[in-house]
């Protein structure tokens, strides 16, 4: 498990500018990197096109994994926004999580971007530390 996710202030700004671009639709996106540090993020495209709901694009998903893998790093968050909140993953993300990776849900609240960050694993959601340096 990652207690704690570790992004640098470009690489928020770059998910920041992505969910905030797609409102009122969900976007979503992977996060690569190391010991809990996010090295790249990579943009994929919401293939549900729907403000309540993400389904990564089954070809950059494909395209950005071995992306990951060719560059010796390893998936270690996923992104997706909630336009419309809620501030914390919902039902549908616990039950369909694939990955044992961070969860990031950026979410507007009052017109102001949230993030928090999540571990999910057996049907449970445990809050992670996210840090921006």
């Amino acid at each position: 498990m990652i207690s704690q996710l570790i992004l640098d202030q470009g690489q928020y700004d770059e998910m920041l500018q992505h969910v905030a671009a797609h409102v009122p639709l969900e976007a979503c996106g992977l996060l690569a990197g190391s010991n809990g540090r996010v090295g790249k993020v990579i943009l994929v495209r919401n293939q549900a096109q729907s403000p309540v709901r993400f389904v990564m694009d089954p070809y950059e998903q494909l395209q950005a994994l071995d992306w990951i893998d060719a560059q010796g790093l390893n998936l270690i968050g996923i992104f997706h926004s909630h336009p419309a909140g809620p501030e914390t993953v919902s039902p549908t993300d616990i039950k369909e999580a694939a990955y044992e990776v961070v969860h990031l849900v950026w979410s507007c609240l009052k017109g102001q971007w949230i993030l928090r960050g999540f571990w999910i694993q057996d049907g449970q959601a445990q809050e992670v530390t996210v840090s921006v340096i």
